[in-house]
């Protein structure tokens, strides 16, 4: 038996998600081609009879702009200790960015092996895959290079056995049927803040948050109000839509998702609520629970 902790950091919308949700094949991280869409850090287990390992989603690593991109490279950061290895995700076929260099010289004093991840070569021939390789491996001491497509699923089994051989624990940290360590209100928030960025795209993304004020389980339905959080009133009337119509369809396309995850039916209640600079407030962080300690 072996297992571990393996941290997945990169610069944003370079495929971290949906590389967890494929390995894991499962939704635990919501997926968006917003950057910046992972607010929390997501634990996402993957086991085999021999082998569990707990991989770590963070919030991409960037240069802030406000109080809540401080916070989120604070976590993205702390998800960095006590683990076995860091899988940086970078986008091959994007080629090398100032965000990629920023996490290599952030790197540099970090004593943890560190797998180059090149995701997206599903967008390269085999030599845009060697340039990619090339562009990359000189710039640190990387233990392996691994290129895949998260999302063909194209190499994940190669990368499941370069990890295991990075891991040094011989314990199960969860049973075999816990796939995440989110709670089911986080859950239910993200879905709704994920069809925000479906279905707003450049108007809203950064600006909104969401969180579940009431989670109610019964026999063959789960009742749900989740709060939009906006930072200005201009947005609210975004989000909520003519006559509603948004914040319907919004509504409508999270009950699926969350009725696909949880296999009960759903009652959806959305609110929409002007919080003026929220991302910069300390107080409403915490209240999110987006403020890291």
């Amino acid at each position: 038996m072996k297992s571990g902790f393996v941290s997945i950091i990169g610069r944003p919308n370079t495929g971290k998600s949906t590389l967890l949700n494929k390995i894991i094949n499962n939704k635990v991280a919501i997926v968006s081609d917003v950057a910046g869409t992972t607010r929390n850090t997501i634990h996402g287990v993957y086991n085999e009879p021999d082998l569990q390992i707990v991989f770590v989603d963070t919030p991409g690593i960037h240069k802030p702009k406000d109080r809540l991109g401080k916070e989120l490279n604070k976590e993205a950061y702390g998800s960095l200790e006590s683990i076995d290895a860091i899988l940086f995700v970078v986008d091959a076929s994007t080629g090398l960015g100032r965000g990629d260099e920023f996490i290599i010289n952030a790197l540099k004093n970090n004593d943890v092996p560190v797998i180059l991840v090149l995701n997206k070569i599903d967008k390269l021939n085999n030599e845009g895959i060697l340039k990619a390789i090339n562009t990359y491996k000189d710039l640190y001491d990387f233990a392996e290079i691994v290129p895949i497509s998260a999302l063909k699923k194209d190499n994940l089994d190669r990368l499941i056995k370069v990890i295991k051989d990075y891991l040094k624990d011989s314990v199960k940290y969860y049973d075999d049927n816990i796939i995440t360590n989110q709670s089911k209100e986080l859950i239910a928030s993200e879905f709704v803040r994920e069809k925000i960025l479906e279905l707003t795209k450049e108007e809203v993304p950064h600006s909104i948050t969401c969180v579940t004020t009431k989670y109610e389980e019964k026999t063959n339905i789960i009742n749900i109000y989740v709060d939009i959080i906006v930072n200005r009133d201009s947005l609210k009337k975004i989000i909520i839509g003519h006559k509603g119509s948004m914040l319907k369809e919004i509504g409508s396309r999270a009950r699926v998702d969350l009725e696909n995850k949880f296999h009960k039916q759903i009652y959806l209640e959305l609110y929409v609520k002007t919080i003026l600079n929220w991302r910069d407030k300390e107080k409403y962080l915490k209240d999110l629970g987006l403020f890291y300690e």
